[in-house]
């Protein structure tokens, strides 16, 4: 999880590493040197300083509709208290993928992954709405989703 809120500034040739492993995750630490003009030792080095910062995490990312999670959502929570507190019990959620504190109409945003729609149903009256200091929800159901990328700062 990204909770570093210094903003870092990579150089160009960091950059294009990142870049490289954006587009493939298991691209060898020899051509990604290759690519960006520096050995595989180099290479390595900042990789690995690149994720001991934080500033980058490499990982698998699925298809949820391949893995069987036919629903998804993104749920607006208005809540009473500190919804700091509130946004920590859900982030502590297992169908709960993401948790953001917000400014507006809501106090946090979460995007869901479900089975199906009895499934969203479930979490939303027998979890989500059980969380203390939630007052009220609003669901906003994912019809399709048309871009989903995970390349912010490098293009």
């Amino acid at each position: 999880m990204f909770t570093s809120l210094r903003p870092s500034t990579l150089d160009d040739v960091s950059r294009a590493i990142v870049e490289q492993l954006q587009i493939d995750g298991r691209k060898s630490y020899s051509d990604i040197g290759r690519a960006v003009d520096l050995s595989e030792a180099a290479v390595r080095q900042r990789v690995q300083k690149l994720i001991e910062s934080g500033v980058m995490q490499i990982v698998a990312i699925t298809d949820p509709l391949q893995m069987g999670f036919n629903r998804q959502a993104m749920i607006g929570i208005r809540t009473t208290g500190d919804s700091r507190v509130v946004a920590e019990a859900l982030s502590k959620i297992g169908a709960v993928e993401y948790v953001v504190l917000t400014a507006g109409s809501f106090d946090i945003m979460v995007e869901v992954v479900c089975t199906d729609d009895g499934d969203l149903l479930n979490l939303l009256n027998g979890t989500i709405r059980n969380v203390a200091g939630v007052v009220e929800t609003e669901v906003f159901t994912y019809l399709q989703l048309k871009k989903q990328q995970y390349n912010w700062g490098t293009l």
